[in-house]
């Protein structure tokens, strides 16, 4: 057992990609003695880790089995007493609806240092789909929703993101679709362009777009399923409006 120096290092691992890790991630996950890792960090990131680390799941897999908070919590204090260098590695951002700040507080009263490593969000990888989250005279601004409270409602806040000219990303919202489309059609944006992007940046990515009035169809067509999120705005189709814009003005003939 190592001299104890209390210190947890919370690290997101993006939407898993290891190549979209930050430097400083990387070099504290090559160093790492325990990594505590969610459901949605690769395998090809945890391969980073050193062969004699401790490698302990706690994540939870999409609306079925899961370690408890509270068990978690007891699991950072008790190996933060132990070893030098602790990770709680979570997928994405650990701050962007990954519960990192709890655990930071958690460990916080405990008198344990912290370290909070950011990582890129799942929203971010839309961008490697050629779905910009903002452009100029198209999106005024990013909402990040998520699809499923605690309570199992969808977020409130979407009635005001679909009146809005922004761009609307919802986390957790595969089992919300209806909601959703219902949400805009009410507003009288059924029409307005949407994606649902599963696996974001990984080798197994699946991505489809639609109507948001059509998501829930979307879905069932392309057996898509958790995890996976929701753009919804006028940059999902920004690539082609602009490369169409391009042919006219050129008269290109294809």
């Amino acid at each position: 057992m190592e001299k104890s120096v209390k210190t947890l290092f919370i690290i997101g691992s993006g939407p898993g990609d290891p190549d979209f890790l930050t430097i400083k991630a990387y070099n504290t996950l090559k160093r790492s003695k325990v990594a505590l890792f969610d459901n949605l960090v690769s395998q090809e990131i945890l391969d980073l880790c050193p062969e004699d680390c401790k490698k302990v799941y706690v994540g939870k897999h999409p609306y079925g089995k899961y370690v408890p908070q509270e068990d978690i919590n007891t699991l950072i204090s008790y190996y933060c007493n132990r070893f030098s260098t602790v990770v709680r590695l979570k997928g994405g951002d650990p701050y962007i609806f990954g519960r990192g700040f709890e655990e930071w507080l958690h460990a916080k009263s405990l008198g344990i240092t912290v370290e909070y490593i950011p990582g890129i969000s799942s929203m971010q990888g839309a961008g490697s789909n050629s779905i910009p989250l903002t452009h100029r005279g198209v999106s005024e601004g990013v909402w990040a929703l998520t699809g499923m409270k605690n309570n199992g409602e969808m977020a409130a806040d979407l009635m005001l993101a679909a009146q809005s000219n922004s761009t609307v990303i919802i986390y957790m919202g595969m089992r919300k679709l209806t909601e959703i489309a219902r949400t805009y059609v009410l507003y009288g944006k059924g029409d307005t362009p949407a994606a649902i992007i599963q696996y974001a940046t990984r080798p197994n990515q699946k991505i489809a777009t639609c109507s948001v009035k059509d998501l829930q169809k979307t879905s069932q067509q392309h057996e898509m399923a958790h995890p996976a999120i929701i753009v919804i705005g006028h940059v999902v189709n920004l690539q082609h409006t602009i490369y169409n814009s391009l042919i006219q003005a050129h008269k290109i003939v294809i």
